[in-house]
């Protein structure tokens, strides 16, 4: 079992930064596949990023790509989302997921952790 924490969100006006922070329980964290997700109102929730179990490997989407940066450090259990260059819409509810070993990148279905979210509103 995995418990997942997320922090970091809050409201940044366009062109701004947010860390997003995601900590896990357990003792095996680099033994887990993490990403990241959004779903904003009305529609359905997002890939955004992802970092193989190894560290050595990320994948994004192509609507953050360049803006956004996943990391993690293993000693820490913690997964970490750079957002830069924040556009309104990017708005949205931010989700940590977990998937043990490796997952197909950009699908959802292969987490199987999810946290609670971190709200982050960017203004025009």
């Amino acid at each position: 079992q995995v418990q997942l924490v997320e922090s970091g969100g809050g409201m940044v006006q366009a062109g701004g930064s947010l860390r997003l922070s995601c900590a896990a329980s357990g003792r095996t964290f680099n033994s887990y596949t993490m990403g990241w997700f959004r779903q904003a109102p009305g529609k359905e929730r997002e890939f955004v990023a992802s970092i193989l179990y190894s560290g050595g490997s990320t994948d994004y989407a192509d609507s953050v790509k360049g803006r956004f940066t996943i990391s993690r450090d293993n000693a820490k259990n913690t997964v970490y989302l750079q957002t830069n260059s924040l556009k309104p819409e990017d708005t949205a509810v931010y989700y940590c997921a977990a998937s043990y070993g490796w997952v197909a990148p950009g699908t959802r279905s292969g987490y199987k952790y999810w946290g609670q979210g971190t709200q982050v509103t960017v203004s025009s």
